[in-house]
């Protein structure tokens, strides 16, 4: 299938994709990280097709959902592009976990155990396992999903137990803090966690933390993928479908 892309529409977020990464390589080495170590990970969420494919067509691959029925729609509307990653990083509800589990190759924001076992027995048998972070909530928010981190040990446990599910690393979103070396301070024992967990789980490789707000921090505390949406494609007022 030809990609048709509005010219306007792709100089636009070209300039802006351009901007982001630069901003990640010149982070990456600020902190001594490896050169490739920080993936990014396009959250287009609220953005309409063609956005998608003007990011896709300047190389980006992995784009992050958070409504579900929103993420069902571009995957089988964008299916002609066969590498495109799709990435759930919203809360599941149970009632939504068999779309999730039939369609995206990560998610991000496993957080209790009957989502994952339902992850896990919806999985299609002909995917290959379900790509999966632990969401912790690091900030204690109630208003957040996520576990603490006291309960990090068991919720590994069980996802490493699930024959559909593979264990690849931790995701948080942290509370805003009001400096940069508050925003390190939140996220040194997630990192510690994922060090321990690294080196105890062969599969595990993906610290998911760092938003446009705290991605110096995130990029020092260890993250291996941040997560950037309107600072590559803009403001859109109102999203496709919240549901």
């Amino acid at each position: 299938m030809t990609i048709e892309i509005n010219n306007e529409e792709t100089d636009a977020i070209g300039v802006r994709f351009t901007q982001v990464s630069q901003h990640i390589e010149q982070l990456t080495r600020q902190y001594q990280r490896a050169a490739g170590d920080v993936k990014l990970l396009a959250v287009s969420k609220t953005k309409p097709l063609s956005s998608i494919r003007a990011a896709y067509a300047l190389g980006q691959k992995a784009f992050g959902e958070n409504y579900v029925q929103e993420a069902v729609d571009k995957y089988h509307a964008l299916s002609d592009l066969t590498d495109i990653e799709w990435h759930f990083i919203g809360p599941i509800q149970s009632n939504k976990s068999r779309a999730i589990a039939e369609t995206m190759d990560w998610v991000h924001s496993v957080d209790r155990e009957k989502i994952a076992r339902r992850l896990s027995e919806q999985r299609g048998a002909s995917l290959p396992p379900l790509n999966v972070c632990i969401q912790v909530n690091i900030s204690g928010e109630e208003s957040k999903s996520g576990i603490p981190l006291a309960e990090l040990d068991a919720m590994v446990a069980l996802v490493t137990s699930l024959p559909n599910l593979s264990l690849r690393g931790l995701m948080a979103i942290p509370a805003p803090q009001e400096n940069h070396a508050a925003q390190c301070a939140v996220y040194a024992p997630l990192t510690q966690a994922f060090l321990a967990l690294s080196q105890s789980h062969t599969s595990v490789d993906t610290l998911s933390i760092g938003m446009s707000g705290d991605l110096a921090a995130a990029i020092e505390s260890g993250s291996t993928l941040v997560r950037v949406g309107t600072a590559i494609f803009g403001e859109r007022a109102h999203p496709v479908n919240a549901s």
